[in-house]
């Protein structure tokens, strides 16, 4: 007689074994990781802003899923769509026929977007986005060049990967897709150069860079879109991040008043339960990709209008704003914004704190006195990453604050919790950055101790722990 399936009996019999389970058959460096910077718990349950681990203590999640949870973990709304659309037997993925609910998803996203995005794709992801976006790109224009920024990231497939601005995530895979140029971020005038050679199909950018929350300035985005427009190339918006209120707008293209040829999201709109992404479009842009009968589904993707998905996106979009998650991410934002800047003028080693929204960048910079500088140079010796490391895992382990370095050689840390953080949990963590901050500031200390012990450490192994820090979302 066949066993019924129990979900509840194989988390029980493996309770405690999650980290093994990744060493042996996943990722045992990640694995390798986790230990060395003492993040190695066993979570058990995420609500909200919060995760908690098997001995019951609670966390703040400043990483979020990297801006996947907008809405909070296991929004009640979210899940009971999901459960709604199962419990309908809806004819999903039926492929040649028409689907319902991706039709109800994508008219409330081109309500939302900004003017003249008329046309939708749905994607699992955004690296699949760009994929999108670059096959739209060439198709509409007939060029082949794609334009990217330094320090831009964009994913992680092949495709995407060759528009990635950071050197370390292409290391070691050999070529990449040809006729692809890097120039600086916030320089029209680098772009337009590119632009005047007359081959280049689409610039793609993103609003606020993810590496090092790096803002655009207030005339760039606008610049880059004129130039666009008046070169012919696809002016295309990275909001995979950005989305769906971080900000503290639906879209961060708002802040800036642009608009795109083509927009790339995914994370926050999956309500965090199922992998979902959208790429919006003009819709002669659209025309020139599918531009016959027969090519009407050069562009696909197997799962990219499942019934679950589209569920949850209409619920995501529901929640954010019926709840004003959005307006929430802005006035919290700024809260912790603020707080966290008013470490700036008591702490010589916190340089500023900024972002949009709940996108937001804790910048430190080399100490003036003498004792505090000699720390300094001997972390950065060892490794350019140690410092912010350093502060990680105290932040984590004493406070419970679960964030990221901001990128690799930065001494910057991000914070991107979900947007249903409370006052009191922004205070949390501005007090929790005030203490080990402070900490910092004594050398010799306990935050210098931790970075000398990583970077022997990572001297030992080269062990990717701090010279190749986490930060792939």
């Amino acid at each position: 007689m066949a066993q019924p399936f129990n979900l509840k009996s194989l988390l029980d019999a493996t309770e405690g074994r999650s980290l093994e389970l990744i060493d042996q058959h996943i990722n045992p460096v990640f694995a390798k990781v986790l230990r060395t910077i003492g993040f190695d718990v066993q979570y058990v349950r995420g609500q909200g802003p919060y995760l908690w681990d098997s001995e019951g203590n609670r966390y703040i999640d400043c990483l979020g899923g990297y801006a996947v949870f907008n809405v909070g973990r296991n929004h009640p709304v979210v899940r009971s769509a999901i459960q709604q659309a199962m419990e309908a037997d809806l004819p999903n993925l039926i492929k040649m026929g028409a689907y319902r609910l991706s039709g109800l998803l994508a008219g409330e996203l081109v309500k939302i977007a900004p003017p003249g995005l008329d046309t939708v794709f749905f994607t699992n992801c955004g690296t699949e986005g760009v994929e999108t976006a670059i096959k739209y790109a060439r198709a509409a224009t007939g060029r082949r060049r794609m334009v990217y920024c330094k320090r831009g990231f964009h994913g992680l497939t092949t495709g995407s990967l060759s528009l990635n601005g950071g050197q370390e995530f292409r290391e070691g895979f050999g070529d990449l897709l040809p006729d692809t140029t890097m120039i600086p971020f916030n320089d029209a005038a680098a772009l337009e150069a590119e632009l005047l050679k007359g081959d280049v199909a689409g610039f793609i950018v993103e609003p606020i860079q993810g590496k090092g929350v790096t803002i655009a300035d207030a005339d760039y985005l606008p610049a880059v879109a004129d130039l666009c427009r008046k070169h012919g190339a696809l002016f295309i918006l990275d909001e995979v991040q950005t989305g769906y209120g971080r900000t503290g707008r639906m879209f961060a293209a708002e802040h800036w008043d642009v608009e795109p040829d083509v927009m790339i999201t995914a994370k926050g709109l999956s309500g965090g339960y199922v992998p979902v992404g959208a790429v919006l479009c003009r819709r002669w842009i659209f025309r020139k990709v599918f531009s016959t009968l027969d090519r009407c589904v050069v562009h696909s993707t197997t799962f990219g209008q499942n019934d679950l998905a589209m569920a949850a996106g209409l619920a995501t979009l529901h929640v954010l704003r019926e709840e004003r998650i959005v307006e929430n991410a802005a006035t919290m934002g700024q809260r912790l914004i603020d707080g966290l800047n008013a470490m700036a003028g008591e702490y010589e080693m916190v340089k500023e704190a900024r972002g949009k929204g709940l996108m937001v960048a804790l910048e430190f910079q080399k100490p003036r006195s003498l004792g505090l500088g000699m720390g300094w140079k001997l972390l950065h010796k060892l490794d350019e990453s140690l410092f912010c490391q350093a502060v990680l895992m105290p932040l984590f382990t004493d406070h419970h604050i679960l964030a990221q370095v901001a990128g690799h050689h930065m001494d910057i840390i991000k914070l991107i919790p979900p947007m249903v953080v409370s006052a009191e949990d922004v205070d949390q963590i501005v007090t929790a950055f005030d203490k080990v901050v402070a900490a910092c500031h004594k050398f010799p200390g306990p935050a210098w101790e931790v970075g000398k012990k990583l970077g022997a450490a990572a001297l030992r192994k080269r062990a990717p722990t701090t010279d190749q820090p986490v930060t792939t979302g």
